[in-house]
């Protein structure tokens, strides 16, 4: 039998707003002054949630917190793209993409607190909860997508992991369950470079993660993560290709510039010059030259903005430390089995003891 080359395959970059600012008019999405606004006003929103959390972790106020700080474009412009019946699935470090589909941020702060009503979703928002075990929810997702394609309606499931994540094999599974089945699911694979401690090629010998679509027969694209008008057109068009039953896996190349969760130092295993290449990069400042070139913000809108988002956390702060202390902590035991063992009922009693003791 003769030698032949049966499947070959590529995978295309996209950017369309240059490090500079610049933009590609071509490749421009087609979004209005307030859309790009909104946007903007998102992707604030997430980075002080962060900021301010983070200060919250420090001084002992509130649990473990994973940051987005650096990945708000690859999250909000990819929510942004979903129509409000479409589903959000998201990891543990998505507060960009909930915010951004309406979950209040003092709901993100109880998650924090360890208080399981932050894993409320409104009413209508169409997301789940944070998914905290890695590489877990992608086949949620496919589920969702699944069932969607199933009962005959165009709803579409948009998942969230990070590079760690397709180290997993449920990662992998999810990916070709969603081809076999023609699930409406867009998987967002959020590359920033590092599983925690571990560089992306201690994970991996591929030259792109897009590629890992390949095996499972659907179709892989890479994006520049830190740009938001090319996230958003990348991840419009993936998922109104999903409603016809073709599932895409987006990596979106972006950075963590801060730590995995508080409770992580990335300075023992990254360079200063690494981090302060990124910053130049920052997704944030690159679309702001942008919008200020292109006369959609001015100073004094950037002002209201930001007076808008101070005002609105430190309230959501208020509130969530208003709803802890409304917490029973007694009802860790109460809850936990539906008859309580022995040994936990020991507990309990030493507890309540120790409370009014």
């Amino acid at each position: 039998m003769p030698i032949e080359d049966i499947a070959q395959f590529t995978i295309k970059s996209v950017q369309v707003l240059s490090e500079e600012g610049t933009v590609d008019e071509d490749l421009a999405p087609s979004l209005t002054d307030d859309q790009l606004l909104e946007m903007y006003e998102q992707m604030k929103r997430s980075r002080r949630l962060d900021e301010r959390a983070i200060s919250l972790q420090r001084r002992g106020e509130l649990g473990t917190y994973a940051p987005a700080i650096g990945q708000e474009a690859a999250q909000v412009a990819s929510a942004f793209a979903l129509a409000d019946d479409d589903w959000l699935v998201p990891s543990f470090r998505e507060q960009a993409a909930l915010l951004a589909r309406g979950t209040p941020p003092h709901q993100i702060l109880w998650y924090a607190l360890g208080m399981e009503e932050g894993a409320v979703i409104p009413a209508g928002k169409h997301a789940f909860p944070p998914a905290i075990p890695v590489g877990t929810q992608p086949l949620h997702a496919v589920g969702i997508g699944w069932g969607e394609a199933l009962q005959g309606r165009s709803n579409v499931a948009i998942t969230y992991f990070g590079d760690g994540a397709t180290s997993e094999g449920d990662v992998y599974e999810a990916l070709n369950f969603a081809g076999v089945y023609g699930a409406q699911t867009v998987f967002i694979c959020q590359n920033n470079r590092y599983a925690i401690s571990t560089r992306l090629a201690n994970q991996t010998a591929a030259e792109t993660l897009a590629q890992k679509a390949v095996a499972a027969g659907i179709d892989g694209v890479r994006v520049d993560g830190n740009d938001v008008l090319a996230v958003y057109r990348v991840a419009r068009n993936a998922i109104e290709k999903a409603r016809n039953g073709e599932p895409t896996l987006i990596e979106t190349l972006t950075y963590r510039r801060s730590m995995h969760t508080t409770s992580d130092d990335p300075s023992v295993y990254r360079e200063a010059q690494e981090e302060e290449e990124w910053e130049a990069r920052d997704p944030i400042v690159r679309f702001q030259v942008f919008l200020m070139e292109r006369g959609v913000l001015d100073e004094e809108t950037k002002s209201e903005i930001d007076e808008r988002i101070e005002t609105e956390i430190g309230d959501a702060i208020d509130r969530a430390k208003t709803g802890r202390e409304e917490i029973d902590p007694a009802d860790m035991f109460r809850f936990a089995y539906g008859e309580m063992p022995p040994e936990v009922e020991r507990q309990f009693e030493a507890f309540e003891g120790g409370m009014h003791g």
